[in-house]
């Protein structure tokens, strides 16, 4: 089971750092991944990556401000968010795949089998 947490409200500019840890199982070459879902829009792919860490990959409307990371002894995935913007309000997921897909195939939300429950992030103006 993955149990994503640290959403909550934060002023634009701020910053949110997201967890998502695995309870019940060990990563091992899975890949791994962020989407998110604002109100009445599609869920859309955020971050990416493998677990071994070879591979990162993201939306382009979060290149260069969130960094997706994992810490092998803690089992954990992580979603750093900087310079937050109201346009990124939206509930988050984290996602697993059961095979260590190829780079191609990391955004598509069909190729991750287990997903986490969500955490709000709230971006003010």
């Amino acid at each position: 089971q993955l149990q994503a947490s640290g959403g909550g409200l934060v002023q634009a500019g701020g910053s949110l750092r997201l967890s998502c840890a695995a309870s019940g199982r060990t990563f091992n070459n899975e890949a791994l991944a962020w989407f998110r879902q604002a109100s009445g829009q599609d869920r859309e792919f955020v971050a990416a990556m493998r677990w071994s860490g070879s591979t990162t990959r993201y939306a382009d409307s979060v290149r260069g401000r969130f960094t997706i990371s994992r810490d092998r002894a803690k089992n954990t995935l992580y979603l750093q968010m900087n310079s937050l913007k109201p346009e990124d309000t939206a509930v988050y997921y984290c996602a697993q795949s059961e095979r260590n897909l190829i780079m191609s195939s990391l955004p598509y939300r069909s190729n991750y089998q287990s997903w986490g429950q969500e955490t709000l992030v709230t971006v003010s103006s």
